[in-house]
């Protein structure tokens, strides 16, 4: 009897080829591999149509904001493959600070239009290749009124109280 590999094991071999040496990380139960953003399209094009991996569904996209010199910015998708009924995160490390860049998804899973959009909306994050990016929740002249720079609420350098001025708030009404 042959032994089968574990679905970890066999994305390895799947995405080395493309990646080479594939970083990857496990906690409480969940996957994550890191993909470098010239490489994600790739990977992601291999992983939904390899017969051994069949990740056919783009659950999300969205980001996470370290707040630091390097690598500030982390891409992640959550992928999922109804055959063999197992779930993966890729991360995609972004290395520009104020503009980070990574290729569009569109072309591989149809569903990265909107999930690209909003996340350029909440971090910035330009999604080279997307056919629409444009804001997704926030209107699109949402900027800092004395530098007129676009405002992204979800980083980590957005004021809490949030900007003064850049959107009309509702009357308060004085209580009866």
């Amino acid at each position: 009897m042959v032994p089968t590999l574990s679905i970890k094991d066999t994305i390895v071999q799947v995405l080395a080829p493309i990646c080479g040496t594939v970083e990857y990380s496990e906690y409480r139960g969940e996957t994550t591999f890191v993909v470098h953003p010239h490489d994600i399209v790739e990977a992601a094009r291999e992983l939904r149509d390899n017969p051994r991996t069949k990740f056919e569904l783009l659950i999300d996209i969205t980001a996470v904001d370290y707040f630091r010199r390097i690598h500030r910015f982390e891409v992640v998708y959550i992928l999922f493959s109804l055959e063999y009924n197992e779930r993966i995160c890729l991360k995609v490390p972004l290395d520009e600070y104020e503009h980070p860049h990574c290729p569009t998804l569109t072309e591989v899973y149809e569903a990265a239009n909107w999930y690209e959009r909003e996340t350029y909306d909440m971090y910035g994050i330009i999604f080279d290749g997307h056919p629409d990016l444009r804001r997704f929740y926030m209107p699109e002249d949402f900027v800092d009124p004395e530098t007129a720079e676009p405002l992204y609420p979800l980083r980590k350098d957005f004021p809490l109280m949030g900007i003064p001025g850049s959107l009309p708030m509702p009357e308060k009404y004085p209580r009866t």
